[in-house]
C-alpha cells in the first residue's frame, strides 16, 4: 500500500481519491522516514534499503481535490453515492473542485443592499419623528410620555361671550399679585396651568359630560413644584354668564374675589408659582381652577 488518506490515515493501493473510508479528496505517499528506518537498523550498513528512494521531509503535495458531480441538476457530493441528493438522477461524474467565483460569493455586500429590506420600516420612523418634533402630534399621546393631554369637556375653553378666557387667566393671576406684598410674589407657571386645565375639564366633563376621565398624579405635568405636591382650589360661579362682563378683566375680578372669600389668606402667602384655568360649562356656569406650590 503506497497511498494513505491526510485524514483517516486508511491505505489505499492507487492514488484514486476521495478515501472511501471517509470521503476526504487527498491523499499521500505512505512512506516511511529516512531517519526512522537508519534507527531500526534497516537495510545494509546502517543505509536505507537500497529498493527505496528517501522522501525529503516537508509539505506533501496533495494534487487536485475532486467531488461527485451530478450530470443533470450539477449538484455536487462528497463521494460517489448515487442517487444525486437534489434531483435523484443515478449518475454522479468524476470531477475536478474548482473555487471559481468565490470571492464573489463572499464578497461584502454595500450598506444599501443591507438596509434595502427595511427601507419602508424607516420611512414611517422618520415620518412619525418629524410629527412629534414638529408638534402636529403631542408627546403626550404616548402612555407615560409628555403632560397628558386635556380631557374633552363640553362647553367653551377658549372664548365664551366674546371673552378670551386665556387672557382672562392672565387677568386673574395680574388681580392676585395686585393683593400680595412684594415678597409673596409668585410666578405664574405653565406647567401648573396644564395641571389646573386637566383638573377643570375633567370636573365639567364629570357633571355635564358622559364620561368620567381617570384621574392623573400632578407629577407627571412639568412645573416647578418638584416633589412639592400642588395645593388646588375650583370656584364654580353661577347666575351669570360670560356675557354678563364687559370684558376679561371684569371676569377676572369676580373669579378672584370669589376665590379670596373662599381661601383667604392661602391665595395671598405661602407660596412661589400659580397656574389657572377658566372654562364656560354649557349652561353658561363659569369654572375656574386655581393651582400653587
Amino acid at each position: 500500500m503506497k497511498w494513505r488518506c491526510t485524514r483517516c490515515g486508511k491505505p489505499h493501493a492507487n492514488d484514486d481519491p476521495p478515501c472511501d473510508a471517509c470521503g476526504h479528496n487527498s491523499f499521500e505517499k505512505a512512506v516511511v522516514r529516512v531517519d526512522a528506518e537508519r534507527d531500526s537498523g534497516s537495510g545494509s550498513g546502517g543505509t536505507p534499503d537500497g529498493n527505496r528512494d528517501p522522501v525529503p521531509s516537508g509539505t506533501v503535495e496533495t494534487g487536485p481535490e475532486y467531488v461527485w458531480a451530478c450530470s443533470n441538476c450539477g449538484r455536487e457530493h462528497v463521494r460517489n453515492t448515487p442517487p444525486c441528493s437534489r434531483c435523484g438522477n443515478p449518475d454522479l461524474e468524476r470531477v475536478e473542485q474548482t473555487y471559481d467565483g468565490l470571492e464573489q460569493d463572499l464578497a461584502t455586500p454595500s450598506w444599501f443592499e443591507v438596509a434595502k429590506p427595511y427601507l419602508p420600516i424607516f420611512v414611517v420612523i422618520g415620518i412619525v419623528v418629524a410629527l412629534f418634533a414638529t408638534g402636529i402630534v403631542p408627546p403626550s399621546v404616548l402612555p407615560g410620555i409628555g403632560q397628558p393631554s386635556p380631557p374633552d369637556a363640553p362647553g367653551d375653553g377658549t372664548e365664551s361671550g366674546g371673552l378670551d378666557l386665556e387672557a382672562t387667566e392672565g387677568a386673574i393671576h395680574d388681580r392676585l399679585e395686585d393683593e400680595r406684598d412684594t415678597a409673596e410674589s409668585r410666578t405664574y407657571d405653565s406647567g401648573l396651568a396644564a395641571y389646573a386645565e386637566y383638573q377643570n375639564r375633567r370636573l365639567v366633563e364629570r357633571e355635564f359630560g358622559d364620561s368620567d376621565p381617570e384621574t392623573v398624579d400632578a407629577g407627571r405635568f412639568d412645573h416647578v413644584c418638584g416633589e412639592a405636591i400642588p395645593q388646588e382650589g375650583p370656584i364654580v360661579i353661577t347666575g351669570v354668564s360670560a356675557a354678563d362682563y364687559t370684558d376679561e378683566a371684569a371676569l377676572a375680578d369676580a373669579i378672584v374675589a370669589g376665590s379670596l372669600s373662599r381661601y383667604g389668606d392661602a391665595m395671598r402667602t405661602g407660596f412661589d408659582a400659580e397656574g389657572v384655568d377658566v372654562h364656560v360649562a354649557p349652561n353658561g356656569d363659569i369654572y375656574a381652577f386655581y393651582a400653587t406650590c
